[in-house]
Parts: C-alpha cells; structure tokens; sequence
C-alpha cells in the first residue's frame, strides 16, 4: 500500500544522520508524525481489505489470522500517532510532554511484532514459507525484520529517570531507520494484483487477494 510506502520514507527520513541538525527537531518530529498518519491510513485500509466485512466473512476461519493481523497492526499505527504527537508536542512544551511518547511507542512496537507473527503465520497457511515464486513470503518476512528493528527502537528509547535521557539514541535512530527500510522495501517489492492477474505463474499458491500482509 502507498501508505506504507510514504509512512516508511518519513519515519527513515526522520531517522537519517544529519536530517534532525538540518532542519531541527520540531520538524523532525513533524516528520514522524506525518509518517504515523500515513501509517494509520494504511493500516486502516489494510483491516477493511480482510474481507471480514463482506458477507460471509466472519464465517471463514482460515483468514482470522489474516484479520487479526491486520487489527493488531492497526492498534500499533494509533499507538505510534500518540508517540510521535509526544514528541511533537514536547518540543513546544518538555515540562508536559517530554516524556509521555515512550510507552505509546513500546505498545505499538509490540503490536507491530505481534502482527507480524500473525501474518507469517497466515502465509504459512496458504502457500510454501520459502517459495521464491510465491508472492508473499518475503513481504511478511521483510515486515518482521521491520518490526524487529522498531522494538529495538523503542527498548533503546526508554528515558532513565535519572539522567533525563534515552538510553541510546544512536540504537533508536539505527533501529528506526532500519524498521522503516524494512516496511517500505516490503511494500515497494509487493507485486500488485494486476500483475498477478494477468500473469498467473507470479500468483501460484499465492495469498488470497484479502490478504493483509498484501502492501
């Protein structure tokens, strides 16, 4: 989805040596916050392309992963929203919101680890886990990597009350930068369903057109 892709490009934007120092922190922390928006549309789209909300939907079993997935993700996307609006905000005023983004931001990280569990999980379901010509495989392993990265992130970006301070920022730029490579390189490489369509052999035991993981 475009909203993953352009999500991802800010937040690894936001992370890039050298950004924050060129254009300063608020708009460092604009940047964030506009990829989060970019994210939580895309997750919201995701969750309604499940399918779960077409007739018959909820009958299917076999797509609660899918569901599940998706839903999880979407938590994740809002979680980011209150984060990076923190950080946001707490460049206008520390003494309020200097601190309120860090929790926010480790309960979106685990909702985005759990959700691409669920969606390796769904492949596993509909198709062979290391297919090359299958067309989902890697796009779930690449969000896990992401996912794995953001949580080493958010673990690096906890403030220890003594000092005032994360403690790692070189962890939590590296771990961003890396997590958002991972989820655009993963949207980016995504074969739209045209193409599959129209060229059978890229859709062999591929994922159903419902599948969230399908960015």
């Amino acid at each position: 989805m475009r909203g993953f892709l352009v999500g991802s490009l800010l937040f690894a934007l936001g992370a890039t040596p050298g950004y924050v120092g060129l254009v300063g922190v608020t708009a460092d922390n604009l940047t964030y916050f506009l990829g989060s928006i970019f994210f939580t549309i895309a997750g919201f789209t995701q969750l309604r392309l499940t399918g779960r909300w077409q007739r018959g939907g909820w009958s299917d079993r076999d797509a609660w992963a899918d569901w599940w997935a998706a839903a999880i993700q979407f938590i994740g996307t809002l979680a980011f929203n209150v984060s990076t609006l923190g950080a946001l905000l707490g460049t206008i005023d520390p003494g309020t919101f200097d601190r309120m983004g860090w929790r926010p931001d480790f309960v979106g990280s685990i909702c985005f680890m759990v959700a691409s569990v669920l969606a390796v999980q769904a492949t596993t379901h509909r198709e062979s886990l290391w297919d090359p010509e299958a067309r989902n495989w890697w796009n779930t392993w690449l969000n896990m990597a992401g996912s794995v990265a953001f949580m080493i992130s958010a673990i690096f970006a906890w403030v220890d009350p003594s000092t005032g301070e994360a403690l790692n920022t070189d962890w939590v730029n590296l771990g961003t930068f890396f997590g958002a490579i991972g989820f655009f390189t993963a949207a980016a490489l995504l074969k739209p369903q045209a193409d599959a369509e129209s060229n059978p052999s890229l859709n062999r035991n591929g994922p159903r057109s419902d599948d969230p993981d399908s960015r």
